[in-house]
């Protein structure tokens, strides 16, 4: 029968090697544990705020095809189409309210005649829907991600579409100035940021007077003028290609501004690489210019996945003169086609015709680049009755700028739902 038998190991000493290992594992269990204890001790007693400029999105946005300057394909042309009346329209997404609409463009609160009638006109693209837009969604679907509107007041204006529509659901919300911007906005519970960076011709520019010493453009008589930098992008926005996610530009009304420009007692003056263009450039040129080197300058410096959009001209409706002429907009209703050609054909070369003299070049400008077109002419160009006119007192009648609420808002419905088919990637 087997028998088992316990046996023990006789005890022998560590060896020397044994005990510094020894040694030197309870020193890093000691160690850690001391540091596990600091690091609560900091965590629970910091606190430093969280700085809202160092917030970054973190998102990208991703084409789903990029052909035709970026128009995806198969997708809705949403600048053709038809505006119908609709008296049963759901009240506007927001009112009058909302304190970033510039009182010029409060027609509600300014008393324009009809104000309450220019958002039951729904824009109806020919060959599809438009979705309605859904602020809660839009945030929800764009948490972490930032959008720039860069260019002049009409850009403004469907900034501040944009936020009054999304600040009524959007809880606490941060104001302060992104990226040199001139007015922004961070909705908190989202991390979405909204920001307006003001530039009238995209480059930078500024007053210019003679040398006493002389120089090349003195020689050719000029006397004092406008210095248009076409190769510097004016400070404002210079730092938003690499903060945005998304970005918005426009340019447009101040290249046929001869109230501002004046072609003989105040022109343009091109500069490049610090020195004037010679021979000095024509108003025309010059943009073409500007797009060109802004088009490359941004494409240089946006963040990787950075979604690109340039808007087209809004149009002015002034009848009877310019804003300083007398000129008026006392429509109640959306034109007819005929009435549209009779305002903006170049053939006839009105006064509102800069409309599509300035598309032609930003069509030409923006072939081959990352740029998407946001059409907003065709829809714009039939609401001569959207704009403020004489709203809130003003001493000029507004014609250019649109009432809020407003045809914006649905310039920000095409901007949303060309958006929409674009895809994230985290």
């Amino acid at each position: 029968m087997a028998t088992n038998h316990h046996f023990k190991r006789p005890y022998q000493p560590l060896s020397s090697s044994s005990t510094s290992y020894f040694y030197i594992f309870v020193s890093i269990i000691g160690l850690t544990v001391l540091l596990l204890v600091f690091s609560h001790y900091i965590t629970s007693y910091s606190t430093s705020p969280i700085r809202l400029e160092l917030i970054k999105p973190i998102k990208q946005y991703v084409p789903v095809n990029n052909d035709n300057n970026g128009a995806e394909s198969a997708a809705c042309d949403y600048s053709e189409g038809k505006w119908f009346y609709d008296p049963t329209a759901r009240p506007p997404r927001y009112d009058e309210t909302c304190k970033e609409i510039y009182k010029g463009w409060n027609c509600i609160a300014g008393n324009r005649s009809g104000a309450a009638e220019i958002v039951k006109w729904r824009w109806q693209p020919n060959h599809c829907a438009l979705t309605p837009f859904d602020p809660l969604r839009f945030l929800e679907s764009h948490r972490d991600i930032s959008i720039g509107f860069v260019g002049d007041s009409l850009n403004r204006n469907m900034f501040v579409s944009l936020f009054c529509s999304l600040r009524r659901v959007a809880g606490e919300i941060k104001k302060w100035r992104p990226a040199g911007a001139d007015r922004g906005f961070t909705f908190l519970k989202y991390n979405f940021t909204i920001a307006y960076h003001r530039t009238n011709l995209l480059a930078r520019y500024g007053r210019w007077s003679a040398n006493a010493k002389g120089g090349v453009l003195e020689s050719l008589g000029y006397k004092e003028g406008y210095r248009v930098d076409v190769d510097v992008p004016e400070g404002t926005w210079a730092e938003a290609p690499s903060f945005h996610n998304i970005l918005i530009y426009n340019t447009g009304h101040w290249w046929w501004a001869p109230s501002k420009f004046d072609p003989v007692k105040s022109p343009m003056l091109f500069h490049e690489k610090g020195q004037p263009l010679v021979p000095p450039l024509s108003p025309e040129t010059g943009l073409d210019v500007v797009l060109r080197r802004m088009i490359s300058y941004v494409e240089e410096k946006a963040r990787p996945g950075t979604v690109l959009f340039f808007r087209t001209q809004s149009p002015r409706h002034f009848e009877g003169g310019d804003w300083d002429q007398g000129g008026s907009c006392a429509h109640l209703q959306p034109l007819s086609l005929e009435e549209v050609e009779q305002f903006f054909s170049v053939e006839n070369n009105g006064t509102n015709v800069e409309v599509r003299l300035v598309n032609e070049h930003l069509y030409e400008a923006i072939k081959g680049s990352a740029f998407r077109l946001l059409d907003v002419t065709r829809m714009s160009e039939f609401r001569a009755d959207a704009h403020p006119s004489a709203a809130g007192g003003k001493k000029h009648v507004d014609c250019m700028h649109w009432c809020l609420p407003g045809i914006t808002d649905t310039w920000n419905d095409l901007f949303i739902a060309h958006l929409s088919s674009i895809k994230v990637r985290y």
